[in-house]
């Protein structure tokens, strides 16, 4: 068994200072990095043989206490898990108490739901201290669609009594040009995370561009195998450095329900299965909005209202 005291790659077996480097020209320069590397991906990136990749990254997992596990261990574990309020205690209260980190959460919804509104919400409510329902981190923004507006930060920000641009300093904007450029940023953030104290990350939307450049039937199986590929990164990122995942997507309406709700998220069944928490959202009167619950394995099916204000996301006043 490896010692749990390696602390660096140049400390796993087998790596020597060369190797070491090559690892880090390559984007492996952290222990996490190389852990939820393929032994194909490794051995290709570094140029060192299959089964001396086999052993590094089997070393990097054993260093991170990646193995099996009981349920017991598992439930203390999860005592790590923390949560970011989204400003609104009716919304919180549906999500078990907030947007959990080691998570995926997804908002879906048609135009003007409130699904960016939560988003900057939450990149602005993260950097509260844990007694004001923050993680007294940072955030990453991956923008896919050009809606992130700086001026909502501002008056969020100022509306939680805190200093506009510091906040705004807090917040790693990236606007995403294509999905390989949007997935390339987020292999990125093995290493950014972990060096800047970031506890969420934010892609607004996840299917936007994977939805625009493989349209029609012939192209499904490649999207879904693309996006399916981009979800995981999103998962293994949460899991292994105890962040928030928030994702946001788009619905589309579908022609054979009579009866119900006839939009759907976009993305398919590769979608339904990736986020741990899925919320829908619509409109109700005015700036009320209206989410529901529809999947998550450790929460009850259910609905809650909040509304959109100039100060943010809030709970209706009367």
């Amino acid at each position: 068994m490896v010692s749990r005291k390696i602390k660096d790659i140049s400390e796993l077996p087998g790596v020597g200072k060369s190797t070491a480097s090559k690892l880090v020209e390559a984007g492996y320069s952290t222990l996490e990095a190389i852990a939820v590397a393929t032994p194909q991906e490794l051995s290709t990136a570094v140029g060192i043989p299959l089964a001396t990749a086999q052993r590094i990254i089997k070393a990097a997992r054993e260093a991170l206490d990646i193995r099996i596990k009981t349920a017991l261990e598992l439930k203390k574990e999860r005592a790590v898990v923390k949560k970011i309020t989204t400003g609104s205690k009716n919304l919180d209260a549906l999500l078990g108490g907030g947007v959990e980190t080691k998570t995926i959460t997804e908002f879906f919804g048609e135009y003007g739901t409130g699904k960016t509104q939560i988003c900057l919400q939450l990149s602005v409510n993260v950097q509260l201290p844990p007694e004001k329902g923050g993680l007294g981190g940072k955030a990453v923004y991956i923008d896919t669609e050009g809606t992130f507006r700086w001026e909502r930060i501002e008056s969020m920000a100022r509306a939680l009594g805190l200093d506009p641009d510091e906040v705004m300093s807090n917040i790693y904007y990236v606007r995403a040009v294509n999905s390989d450029h949007q997935m390339a940023v987020v292999d990125e953030l093995f290493d950014l995370v972990p060096r800047e104290n970031i506890k969420l990350v934010v892609v607004d939307s996840v299917t936007g561009h994977f939805r625009a450049e493989y349209i029609g039937r012939e192209h499904l199986a490649q999207r879904q195998q693309k996006l399916n590929r981009h979800l995981h990164q999103l998962m293994r990122l949460a899991e292994i450095y105890n962040v928030a995942v928030v994702v946001t997507n788009q619905v589309m309406a579908r022609p054979d329900v009579f009866y119900g709700d006839p939009t759907q998220a976009v993305g398919g069944h590769v979608l339904y299965h990736a986020p741990g928490v899925r919320v829908q959202l619509r409109k109700s009167r005015g700036n009320r909005r209206i989410a529901r619950v529809v999947d998550a394995p450790h929460l009850p099916e259910g609905e809650a209202v909040f509304v959109i204000t100039e100060e943010g996301i809030r709970d209706p006043s009367e």
